[in-house]
This record gives structure tokens, C-alpha cells and sequence, in this order.
């Protein structure tokens, strides 16, 4: 859980999202996720948990729902929404929190 505290410290956006392989939804995300990556580069960070090995961290964070994206900054949380969304939509929220 350490790490997970020194990634959302970070000064940038980290875009996180809550998936797992058996999920269709979650599965749908991958390629948004990668364009989202894409377009933000080193201004923000995408990272991707499968909560089947993380079923921890997803209990504490209280996830139901899957996909469940969050974006955290400087250690809080700043927007989360379960549910699939396009990339056009989280790169807007991630360049709010740039």
C-alpha cells in the first residue's frame, strides 16, 4: 500500500483504473486508456489495476463497480466515476487537473 501512496503523491494527474480480464466494460477501456496515455504524455499518468491481484487496495477504495476510474493529485482524490468513458472526456478532465 506504500507505493500506492508515493503514486497518488505525485504533483500530476494519475488516472486510475479498476478493471479486471472477465469484465467486457473494463476490457472496452484498454484501447480509450491507451489514447488517453497518449495524448497527455508526461503530463499526467494512466495506470491500469487489476483487482482480482489487488482486491485490497479495491475494498479500501470501496470499487463496485468495474470499470472504476478515479484521478488523484498530490495525494487527494480529485473526480471518480464507474462506468465506461470515451477518451475525449478523460483527456478534458485530466488537462483540468494539468
Amino acid at each position: 500500500m506504500s507505493k500506492f501512496g508515493d503514486l497518488i503523491s505525485l504533483n500530476i494527474p494519475i488516472l486510475l483504473d479498476f478493471y479486471t480480464d472477465w469484465n467486457e466494460p473494463s476490457k472496452a477501456m484498454h484501447p480509450v486508456l491507451r489514447d488517453v496515455a497518449a495524448a497527455i504524455g508526461d503530463r499526467g499518468k494512466v495506470i491500469k489495476i487489476d483487482v482480482d491481484k489487488n482486491e485490497e487496495l479495491a475494498t479500501a477504495l470501496r470499487v463496485k463497480g468495474l470499470p472504476t476510474l478515479m484521478i488523484y493529485k498530490g495525494g487527494e482524490m480529485v473526480w471518480r466515476q464507474s462506468g465506461e468513458q470515451d477518451a475525449n472526456t478523460l483527456i478534458g478532465i485530466m488537462k483540468e487537473f494539468t
